[in-house]
């Protein structure tokens, strides 16, 4: 495993998934490579540099004793994350995921499942822990 890409928004799934993206970057000796995707604004320009999610991410992975890459997609979170993968080469994908509610069951709002799909490599899908849904 060479490059590992992680989807980090600062919610406690991401923040877990993060975790074991780091882990498993250290276990492998492999690139780490954190997106965070912020929506498209209508006449907006991009940010300037990594934002708050992704200095915090970069924290928590120096921590570890692992330099990530940090790249700052826009649109939508899903095929952000599986295009920024597949620009990087990534062998894998680590995404969190929590338990989704009626609605956003019923509308498909699970970014997760919807990486999974649109993914060239393997996806890790990790999960909030019971107390954090």
């Amino acid at each position: 495993m060479r490059t590992i890409v992680a989807g980090y928004d600062g919610s406690p799934s991401s923040q877990r998934a993060l975790e074991r993206a780091v882990w498993l970057a250290n276990v492998a000796d492999a690139k780490l490579v954190v997106t965070s995707v912020v929506p498209v604004l209508i006449g907006g320009a991009p940010p300037d540099g990594p934002g708050e999610e992704l200095q915090e991410a970069a924290a928590a992975a120096r921590a570890h004793g692992v330099e990530p890459e940090l790249v700052e997609a826009i649109g939508d979170p899903a095929q952000a994350i599986a295009e920024v993968a597949e620009l990087h080469e990534a062998d894998l994908i680590v995404v969190g995921t929590r338990e989704p509610s009626l609605v956003e069951r019923a509308l498909g709002w699970s970014v997760s499942e919807k990486v999974q799909r649109r993914a060239h490599c393997d996806v890790l899908i990790v999960h909030a822990g019971r107390d954090e849904t």
